[in-house]
């Protein structure tokens, strides 16, 4: 989403290197660890594809979060370094409400990727409104990586779909969920990359217009895809032009989803 945003009151958390966080490594090693798991132990595979999947959404969250940060940061934004944002830490982007649970909802319903972290970036830093463009569009390239990294994982392992079917589904729906979260988030709605991206070349009242209704419009965007059956039905549709188009397996990624339900 977009978080190209004023800066909030309180001081930054001052960070004294730039390292990757131990949170993050973390993350890595558990995720890569439940990939093993799943290929040798496969009768305890259905059990991992949840957990498996938040995990990989969780990382590229914090990789969609540090696309804006470093971009930020080039663009003349020093101040996101102190804050933690250039270290991948997800402690530092996250908000329970509405980066895990509401982001989780929806994936587990809908099977709708939603980057619902946020870095807080200083606009008086952006000397040129091209900047404050570039800042919200790091966050989808971020997203971007995430899916041809998978993607690249798919071509250089073709049997994975028979070797061990279960982690392939489960990566086949992580790679889904970076799609719809690419295609969602640049809609030109207020408070998403999209309006981000295009908002420093609109006129002063569209763009406080913008960050007035941003939270709402969001939550309404959001509801119309679940509940205006036309718009669901063009959302999905380009969903699985663009699945069609970079070769992802649409049918596995969505026996990914069932897995990743485990409650049903």
């Amino acid at each position: 989403m977009s978080d190209l945003q004023q800066e909030r009151s309180e001081p930054a958390r001052p960070s004294k290197a730039w390292p990757i966080s131990s949170t993050f490594l973390a993350l890595i090693a558990v995720f890569l660890a439940c990939a093993v798991w799943m290929v040798y132990r496969p009768d305890h595979a259905r059990a991992l594809v949840f957990p498996f999947v938040f995990i990989g959404f969780v990382i590229s969250l914090c990789l969609h979060e540090f696309g804006h940060a470093i971009a930020a940061y080039h663009c003349g934004d020093r101040t996101v370094r102190d804050k933690g944002y250039l270290t991948l830490d997800p402690l530092r982007y996250t908000d329970l409400q509405y980066s895990i649970i509401f982001p989780l909802v929806i994936m587990a319903l809908g099977g709708i990727g939603l980057p619902g972290g946020a870095v807080y970036i200083n606009t008086q830093y952006l000397r040129r409104r091209a900047y404050g463009a570039l800042v919200s569009a790091g966050g989808p390239l971020g997203t971007a990586v995430v899916l041809a990294a998978l993607l690249a994982l798919f071509a250089a392992v073709p049997q994975l779909a028979s070797t061990a079917p279960v982690l392939y589904a489960a990566l086949a729906f992580l790679a889904l969920l970076q799609v719809t979260a690419l295609i969602f988030n640049l809609i030109p709605c207020p408070g998403l990359d999209g309006w981000g991206i295009i908002e420093p070349f609109l006129p002063a009242p569209l763009r406080a217009f913008g960050r007035r209704v941003a939270p709402v419009a969001i939550l309404i965007l959001v509801a119309a895809l679940f509940f205006v059956p036309g718009l669901s039905a063009w959302f999905w549709q380009f969903v699985f032009a663009a699945c069609s188009l970079i070769g992802l397996d649409a049918r596995a990624a969505f026996a990914g989803l069932r897995l990743f339900q485990f409650w049903q």
